[in-house]
């Protein structure tokens, strides 16, 4: 059965995207998902901590940023309020205040940032009337100020820079077939395992939230190559795995629990076939159980 679309793990692969985005920076910089402010159950969706206080972050998104960085994600199916904006400036104040000492965090060392796809025009409306000016400072990135304690802007994804910031684009329901093929373009040349897992993390998304874009971008036997070599990971580990155990049958076990394990993060059968090269029939019989899986 298909996974209903408010099942897809956004957040996740927005953190994915944001370490893209920072790629140039990322040896500076270090990205906290979900990091709890307190021993109660508040958590920011990402804290960006940039060493040092001198030298801009590259990607325009960044250049706002100082050394303590909290970033609030607004997935495609969630509202952005007024409420939202203030909770975050909240965040931020309270990350401040738990502090390991007084002051650990400088006021003047903070700053936070609003993802969402679309343009939130009643929160911005509210902004100003509330006395904050709104300045769009880069394409699809608003500056808010006056009357804040700490600089702020929001990004609002489908409007960032044609040609530009792919890995955010695609985290959408209705995802461009040039910013897919694009991003995997640029994406078959990062090779450290930290950027491999952000784009396979974001991939995983992004395919099961543009099924039928997917299936279109697989006819073309390029593309199809490239969303196969970037997804192929899990199933070379698989297979050292089966080496290692020195069973012939090791291979296709490590690869079925490999298979099951997409499966469950939401991908669909079709989807697992085109990515593995095996035939659908060979991927129903994993996941209805007539193949042993490797444990």
């Amino acid at each position: 059965m298909k996974n209903a679309p408010d099942k897809l793990q956004w957040h996740p692969a927005f953190c994915a995207a944001a370490g893209l985005e920072f790629h140039e920076d990322i040896e500076r910089l270090e990205l906290k998902p979900e990091y709890n402010l307190s021993k109660e159950p508040i958590r920011i969706d990402l804290l960006i901590i940039k060493e040092g206080r001198t030298g801009q972050i590259k990607n325009e998104i960044g250049h706002i940023m100082r050394t303590y960085n909290v970033i609030e994600y607004k997935s495609p199916e969630d509202a952005l309020t007024i409420d939202d904006f203030y909770k975050t400036i909240g965040y931020a104040c309270l990350y401040k205040g738990y502090g390991e000492y007084v002051d650990a965090v400088p006021i003047n060392e903070l700053t936070i940032s609003i993802f969402r796809e679309a343009r939130p025009e009643k929160m911005f409306l509210t902004l100003q009337r509330y006395g904050h000016k709104i300045e769009e400072r880069y394409p699809g990135i608003y500056y808010v100020t006056e009357y804040l304690p700490i600089p702020a802007q929001i990004i609002v994804t489908q409007e960032l820079e044609p040609g530009e910031h792919r890995s955010l684009k695609i985290l959408s329901n209705h995802a461009k077939k040039e910013d897919v093929e694009e991003f995997l373009r640029k994406a078959e040349g990062m090779n450290t395992p930290r950027d491999r897992q952000n784009v396979e993390a974001v991939l995983q998304v992004s395919v099961r939230a543009n099924d039928e874009l997917y299936r279109e971008i697989r006819r073309d036997a390029n593309m199809c190559d490239a969303l196969r070599e970037l997804m192929k990971d899990d199933l070379e580990d698989a297979r050292k795995m089966g080496e290692a155990k020195g069973k012939a049958e090791g291979k296709i076990m490590g690869e079925a629990k490999i298979i099951l394990k997409m499966n469950h993060s939401g991908m669909s059968p079709e989807n697992i076939a085109s990515i593995t090269g095996k035939d659908l029939d060979e991927i129903h019989a994993i996941l209805e159980g007539k193949v042993p899986v490797l444990g």
